[in-house]
């Protein structure tokens, strides 16, 4: 019984108590997910998927508190516990404290929202509360396709328009396709950027993801000026981009650094099946499209069909059938004293939140949150009153917070 030795597992947890650091116990139960998987694959660990279920004690608000957005895609919270929030059609708003609309930005460079590009993530510098420098990324058309643009720019003090914008990076080669772009940006300790890029999907370009003289499919390291950040783990290797600093990733629409550890953690879609969660160290190969938990969306194998290979890196965490991980985010604040430290993703497909309890670097609980709402989480945010803040396809601000 191949996946399904891991999904016993977890059944057998059941009824016991997870020894969780950084939080308060929690009961385990059967694995969140019943479906069968798409992809009958054998996991290289136990607990690397369906591990046992959790729920949180602590009663919660769920309130909507903004639902005239328009298509956002990323949100950044503002020094005043404001949100600045990118919308894919090329806007972005700023919001008050309690989701009511302040300003509307607009005036920036032209993006393709087809397919699933557009007006991507958005990131303030660590030092916007005197510079007010943003960072954001976005699709940007060429005359031979669609590539993924990161620009930087000072927030006007009129706070609707974005003063000296400059792109400083570009994710070649450009591409014909309209998916999967990646385009997160977070931010060091040190003051430089990580940008996560997609491979663009396309059966013909995909492989780039292996090329280490392709920005497709990476996990970049680069300077507020768009250049690589010195001594990277490529630096002055040939026929190599200096400011590679992890590959072989699919779509990787999650970035995150964990505060407990300084960690850089990532989630990205998988193909049918396969969604990953990743720690991310400098100079890995992530695998795809050599290695993958999930099939083609026909159902036949990716390439080989095998998911493990030497040289190459197993994810902490994966799900099959897929739940399509838009987002993630750490949970930081004592406010819920239960989630500190623990990760949430934003489901697309799936149409939920997952939380994720870490322990040593492994999953060790799952629970589903707002399961039956209906809605795609694109992005997630931990806003000043230590509340958990969601923007969705359908234009709703979500707040979760303790009742």
């Amino acid at each position: 019984m191949n996946l399904f030795n891991n999904k016993t597992l977890g059944i057998l947890l059941a009824g016991l108590t997870l020894n969780c650091a950084n939080i308060a116990c929690v009961s385990a139960q059967n694995p969140v997910e019943t479906n069968e998987p798409s992809a009958d694959y054998k996991p290289a660990f136990a607990g690397q998927t369906r591990i046992a279920g959790v729920k949180t004690k602590t009663p919660l608000d769920i309130t909507i508190i903004n639902e005239k957005l328009e298509n956002p895609w990323a949100i950044s919270v503002l020094p005043n516990g404001g949100f600045l929030i990118t919308q894919k059609q090329g806007t972005m708003v700023i919001l008050t404290p309690d989701g009511k609309l302040s300003k509307k930005i607009t005036g920036l460079p032209k993006v393709d929202a087809s397919g699933q590009g557009g007006l991507l993530d958005v990131t303030l510098d660590p030092n916007f509360a005197k510079n007010r420098m943003i960072y954001w990324a976005y699709s940007e058309p060429q005359d031979k396709g669609v590539l993924l643009a990161i620009a930087k720019g000072k927030l006007a003090a009129n706070e609707t328009t974005i003063e000296n914008q400059t792109i400083i990076y570009r994710a070649t080669p450009a591409y014909g396709g309209k998916l999967q772009y990646g385009s997160r940006i977070v931010f060091d300790k040190n003051g430089n950027l990580f940008v996560s890029t997609g491979e663009r999907s396309g059966s013909d370009i995909r492989i780039q993801a292996q090329y280490l003289n392709s920005s497709l499919g990476k996990i970049l390291h680069l300077t507020t000026d768009g250049k690589a950040v010195a001594n990277g783990p490529f630096a002055g290797k040939a026929d190599a981009k200096p400011e590679i600093y992890a590959y072989g990733l699919r779509n990787p629409d999650g970035l995150a650094i964990n505060p407990l550890t300084g960690d850089l953690w990532e989630a990205e879609f998988g193909p049918k099946g396969g969604d990953e969660v990743n720690i991310i160290k400098p100079g890995k190969n992530y695998g795809w499209p050599i290695i993958t938990y999930g099939t083609e969306y026909s159902g036949k194998k990716v390439g080989d069909g095998i998911q493990q290979k030497e040289g190459m890196e197993q994810p902490v965490y994966y799900w099959n059938p897929s739940i399509s991980p838009g987002c993630i985010a750490f949970y930081n604040s004592s406010s819920i004293a239960e989630w500190k430290g623990n990760l949430f993703v934003g489901g697309l497909g799936g149409s939920h939140i997952i939380r994720l309890i870490i322990k040593d670097d492994k999953i060790v609980g799952e629970e589903r949150l707002l399961e039956g709402k209906g809605e795609r989480f694109r992005d997630m945010v931990e806003g000043k009153d230590g509340a958990l803040y969601s923007v969705t396809d359908n234009g709703h601000l979500f707040r979760i917070a303790k009742k």
